[in-house]
């Protein structure tokens, strides 16, 4: 992790713009305040992109959009399905005028950061390669004339496995136990969409860990003498939620946000710089509180 967050730290310095790519269904846990400090400290111009936007509902995304654009020039875009890439160029383009304009894409593993940097360099760009002192895990590219895009390592924030699965952080795989983690995700998902489980699974049982008893015998996940496999279920669940496949969102009105309904001419624009009290206080790292 230290290794991971020194090269963040040389790439931050050697960038023009910082893209912190966030996920759309959880924006505000996704973000990464340690990344953000990072960014002002070297005097950097950082974007917020809210990425995965084809889970959330357009007002949806608006409204984060205007919540977040009082702290960060926030654009929202849906990279797999190619939904408002085109503002990516724009918005690199506002923030500043150098040229060439050298941009690090950054964030939390599993927000899409892959993809946003794939939209960035294009067809044309120069095949990556290792930048000196960096080592092999940050790499620049050339994706145009006036552009170039350095990939970095996933950013892991501090905190316990559990919550840091819950956001995406940690694969499943690199837990020795899921279950815990899976409880949690449960339990954080259920506040905002109660029958989940039923929903995407089938599966309507009120105890959590009897719920991920129930998803390993519906998927077929058994031990020796057909005992459920519980830790191979909850593996399911977090890598369905890391991946995308459960759209289960939080809104701004889950951290106590309220949107300013009407749009200012730069929130239209893609967002303004500034500070917003109330979203500062809110934009701590972890899932919403519960109601």
């Amino acid at each position: 992790m230290k290794d991971a967050w020194a090269i963040v730290r040389k790439v931050v310095r050697e960038a023009d713009v910082v893209l912190e790519v966030v996920d759309a269904r959880d924006p505000m846990a996704t973000r990464s305040r340690e990344l953000e400090r990072m960014a002002a400290e070297e005097g950097k111009k950082l974007v917020i992109v809210i990425n995965k936007a084809d889970l959330v509902p357009r007002e949806v995304l608006e409204e984060w959009k205007r919540v977040l654009s009082r702290e960060y020039p926030t654009i929202y875009v849906g990279a797999r399905e190619r939904l408002g890439t085109r503002f990516l160029w724009r918005i690199i383009k506002r923030v500043t005028d150098k040229k060439p304009v050298v941009v690090a894409v950054v964030g939390l593993p599993n927000v899409g950061k892959s993809t946003i940097l794939n939209v960035l360099k294009g067809r044309h760009s120069v095949s990556t390669s290792p930048v000196p002192g960096w080592t092999k895990h940050a790499t620049l590219a050339r994706a145009a004339t006036w552009l170039k895009v350095i990939d970095t390592p996933g950013v892991v924030p501090r905190g316990e496995e559990e919550e840091l699965a819950v956001r995406g952080a940690l694969r499943p795989e690199s837990l020795e136990d899921p279950v815990p983690a899976a409880l949690k995700l449960i339990e954080v998902l259920r506040r905002k969409e109660p029958d989940f489980l039923k929903k995407y699974y089938g599966v309507d049982e009120s105890d959590p860990l009897r719920a991920l008893e129930e998803l390993a015998r519906r998927r077929n996940l058994l031990k020796k003498g057909g005992e459920p496999n519980v830790e191979e279920a909850a593996r399911v669940l977090l890598r369905d939620w890391q991946s995308g496949e459960l759209a289960v969102y939080f809104t701004p009105e889950d951290y106590g946000l309220r949107p300013r309904r009407k749009r200012t001419k730069e929130a239209a624009r893609g967002g303004s710089g500034g500070n917003s009290s109330a979203a500062s206080s809110a934009a701590r790292e972890g899932p919403p509180p519960s109601s």
